[in-house]
């Protein structure tokens, strides 16, 4: 019964929150911020636990997985342009993945995050399925790392669109790739208001980054999380 009522109240207060939103354009209320701000209010004026809205809700991140998987549908359909420019695809999302985990890693550093923090925060960059089996991976903190991956989706596909205005960005492969590595799952949704391609390859650049990221969490990142302070 639980698992019914929390799906349902979750289904619907994120559907009154992208209502909103489409009224009123602030970051304040985008979707993914408005609608867990106000499931935290009403569990707490209902007197429920967040274990016992997880527990009843669990299935729904379960979700995130074959949902991820259905990009691949678009991404079929737009094969020929994908092969044409491949190699552009791969460098463009390696050296965004790089300079993510970097930039991450430095902040981190400077204002002296604690190591379970630090890791939790380095896989912020991918989708939430594969950025918790990194976090797991690395050390970090699963829970802390799906929060940290939801503010930078919401806040790449809310600066995103601004970003790419300034910077004059004009093909539809270029908007794709900038929001799916920026902004993950959020920053396909935006790109699905520019046009098909623009999705596809957000799609793309969210999947890609995702796998690179799973080599960087071999690699590279426990190098640099058992690097000694230089700050």
């Amino acid at each position: 019964m639980k698992t019914i009522l929390f799906t349902l109240l979750t289904f619907f207060i994120y559907r009154f929150a992208k209502w909103v939103y489409s009224k009123k354009s602030l970051p304040i209320f985008h979707s993914l911020l408005l609608a867990p701000i106000l499931l935290i209010l009403l569990i707490n004026i209902m007197n429920v636990s967040a274990n016992q809205y997880l527990e009843a809700t669990k299935w729904l991140t379960h979700l995130l997985g074959p949902a991820t998987v259905a990009f691949a549908v678009p991404i079929y359909k737009h094969l020929p342009t994908i092969k044409k420019y491949m190699g552009t695809i791969v460098i463009s999302v390696t050296t965004g993945t790089l300079a993510a985990i970097f930039s991450t890693f430095t902040l981190s550093k400077l204002i002296h995050l604690k190591a379970d923090l630090l890791t939790s925060i380095l896989p912020r960059s991918i989708t939430t399925p594969i950025a918790i089996e990194v976090s797991k991976e690395i050390g970090g903190l699963p829970t802390l790392t799906t929060v940290f991956v939801i503010l930078t989706g919401v806040m790449g596909g809310v600066m995103g669109p601004s970003v790419i205005k300034w910077l004059s960005i004009k093909t539809p492969i270029a908007k794709g790739l900038a929001l799916g590595m920026a902004a993950h799952g959020a920053g396909t949704n935006k790109a699905m208001e520019y046009g098909e391609q623009e999705a596809t390859f957000s799609s793309l650049a969210m999947i890609f980054a995702a796998w690179i990221t799973l080599l960087w969490g071999v690699l590279l990142l426990p190098a640099l999380i058992n690097m000694k302070p230089i700050f």
